[in-house]
């Protein structure tokens, strides 16, 4: 089974009719579109696919297509949820249809004690008989994942590596000196600070505005590892990230994917007219740039 230790790994969206159905046909093109932009890998199920508003027969529908549909790029499998029995029932799905890896976020809403982060992780990654990627993004589950919890889950279970999202980039440093002490990577969320990350040590990302500018995330990646400046593609991803901050995530990454003519399906959540209004606008400020770019 190949590893996926560096790179750029889109994190996939999951486009959906307006009864929350899969549209499979505009999944599998976006699938398409991403790989052929030759990106390292593809993260399915994660905070960009909205797996929170998918039941579990959608979740593993999903998983087998996102693998059978990328072919030979390889796919994590986040399956994170609050309910530990969904969790390994997803991690042995995963294992069972071609996932590469599993991805998990600590339990949300609830506070959890950091010792028993580390007995949920192992038990998961226990039953997915999978390599983990551990996510750490506090600002979504409430809970963060410390670095004595990282060191103790990398002594019980082959840990792949741990995803650092959020607003606290300076943890990636300590993440990476623990990476190098107990042999797993870090990636960052942080799709338009890669120079700066991987200055860090850090070896990947893991992109939402993967989906829609794909090129620019690679170029960016590629240049940085051969240490060499791709200031154009580095100056057009920061446009993107100033503009996208208008909008919520991740009804955001849908905005940029639609105005490079990729399908985004229908909203999963209700939104008010003001936002549809502030969606609509920053679709139109957005095809213009990728215009201008010659993206479209």
């Amino acid at each position: 089974m190949p590893k996926l230790r560096e790179g750029v790994i889109a994190a996939l969206w999951t486009p959906t009719d307006e009864k929350g159905r899969l549209l499979i046909r505009d999944m599998e093109s976006n699938v398409r579109f991403i790989c052929g932009k030759n990106v390292h890998g593809i993260m399915a199920l994660g905070s960009t696919g909205e797996f929170l508003h998918l039941d579990l027969t959608q979740r593993k529908q999903l998983l087998e297509l996102t693998v059978a549909m990328a072919g030979p790029v390889p796919v994590i499998a986040n399956i994170s949820d609050i309910r530990p029995a969904i969790v390994t029932d997803l991690g042995r799905f995963a294992r069972s249809v071609g996932a590469i890896a599993v991805a998990l976020l600590t339990p949300y809403f609830f506070p959890v004690a950091q010792a028993d982060l580390v007995e949920f992780f192992v038990r998961a990654g226990e039953a997915a008989k999978l390599p983990v990627f551990l996510y750490n993004f506090p600002e979504r589950t409430g809970n963060r994942i410390e670095l004595e919890t990282v060191a103790a889950v990398a002594d019980r279970l082959p840990l792949a590596g741990i995803k650092q999202s959020g607003a606290e980039f300076e943890y990636h440093s300590a993440l990476v000196a623990l990476g190098r002490e107990k042999n797993f990577v870090v990636l960052t969320g942080a799709d338009t600070r890669i120079p700066e990350a991987m200055a860090l040590g850090v070896t990947g990302c893991v992109s939402g505005l993967a989906n829609a500018v794909p090129e620019l995330v690679v170029e960016i990646f590629n240049a940085t590892k051969a240490g060499k400046k791709s200031n154009v593609a580095i100056e057009r991803m920061r446009t993107v990230g100033t503009l996208v901050e208008r909008l919520e995530f991740p009804l955001n990454v849908a905005a940029a994917m639609e105005a490079r003519g990729l399908p985004v399906g229908h909203p999963k959540s209700v939104i008010s007219p003001s936002t549809k209004t502030r969606y609509d606008r920053l679709v139109l400020d957005l095809r213009q740039l990728f215009g201008e770019w010659k993206l479209i």
